[in-house]
């Protein structure tokens, strides 16, 4: 499946496993104030009370609007951060590049959200796969994030890349993974530039909702 990035792509600076350079927590936001207003709007934007959200490569907060939900499942790196994260209703922690498999049923949420993390993933295709498999019809992915980056962690194509490119490579993670984009939110609302990339898994017989 994995066709998106070349072995050279997905190199990283620091090929140790990845759950010893997240073993130990870290209790701060990765982009400022104002970019993490602005996301929650956006997701404000595409959630409604009831929804089932899963929270992927998440940590100890989820940057959620004041929505009731029926059930948020985080996942991360971290065990520290993920149960200090008041937003979840359960978590598990999961290398994804190690595992791209998700331990989670088949259409069990309205939306997957990955917030600042994605540059990351040496897999993407594999995952996108996964979030589209746990989403139901029509449901939306929510990708989003700045140039603050781990360099050391981050993807070489993820580092070649300018923010633009950026955009193109999520773009492509998600038709990979069979979940057509709908919209893209691209701004500076403070310091730190914002791209969100929405996408939603298709309905029978249509594209999205």
């Amino acid at each position: 499946m994995e066709s998106v990035l070349s072995d050279s792509d997905r190199s990283k600076l620091d090929s140790g496993p990845d759950d010893v350079f997240y073993d130990s927590p870290r209790f701060v936001t990765h982009a400022d104030g104002a970019f993490l207003a602005r996301l929650t709007d956006v997701y404000a934007s595409v959630l409604s009370p009831g929804d089932h959200v899963f929270d992927a490569m998440g940590s100890w907060v989820s940057h959620l609007p004041d929505i009731q939900f029926e059930r948020v499942v985080g996942h991360g790196l971290n065990e520290a951060e993920l149960a200090a994260n008041d937003a979840l209703d359960e978590w598990f922690v999961q290398d994804l590049n190690t595992d791209q498999t998700l331990p989670l049923t088949d259409e069990a949420f309205d939306a997957v959200l990955c917030a600042l993390s994605v540059q990351y993933l040496q897999y993407p295709a594999a995952v996108f796969a996964e979030f589209a498999r746990v989403l139901t019809p029509g449901g939306v992915l929510v990708v989003s994030f700045t140039n603050r980056l781990f360099p050391t962690k981050a993807i070489r194509a993820w580092r070649a890349a300018s923010m633009d490119e950026r955009r193109s490579l999520v773009e492509s993670y998600c038709e990979a993974g069979g979940l057509p984009v709908v919209d893209v939110v691209s701004e500076t609302p403070g310091s730190d530039p914002l791209i969100a990339v929405i996408a939603r898994k298709e309905k029978d017989g249509g594209r999205g909702r």
